[in-house]
């Protein structure tokens, strides 16, 4: 036999060197296999961020025109109601005033309307008395 195989890993000068060198390799392999995974690490980040960014520029353009067509719908349906309320307002003063003439009562218009009346003859009345008076005082 040869002298090689003659010693056992105990015997073996050499041993502790090859474990050193072994462990070396082990260690380094480990400190690759972490920067390798940090560059990875990184590059996976900036690629979510970029689709996160890409994500949200869609969705804001899709909640956007969401929010617009819902305003739109919203400013219709006001306008609507608007309307209807007007309508119904109309309706509501028309038939209260029908109510109130039936009932002999009249409308603030047609109040100031007579009291206009009124100062107008008060004034030719007040003329004619005033011509009568004169008249009066030429005969005397």
């Amino acid at each position: 036999m040869s002298e090689h195989d003659d010693q056992t890993p105990e015997t073996d000068p050499q041993l502790p060197g090859k474990i050193k060198d072994s462990a070396r390799q082990i260690w380094l392999a480990g400190l690759g296999a972490f920067t390798k995974a940090e560059e990875d690490a990184g590059k996976f980040f900036d690629r979510l961020v970029q689709e996160g960014e890409q994500l949200e520029s869609k969705t804001r353009g899709v909640v956007g025109k969401q929010i617009r067509t819902v305003e739109d719908r919203v400013g219709e349906v006001r306008e609507r109601a608007t309307g209807t309320w007007d309508k119904l307002e109309h309706m509501f003063d028309q038939r209260v005033s029908g109510a109130l003439r039936r009932l002999g009562i009249h409308r603030k218009e047609d109040i100031q309307a007579l009291e206009s009346r009124i100062e107008y003859l008060e004034a030719e009345l007040a003329k004619l008395r005033g011509s009568s008076s004169n008249d009066n005082d030429e005969e005397e």
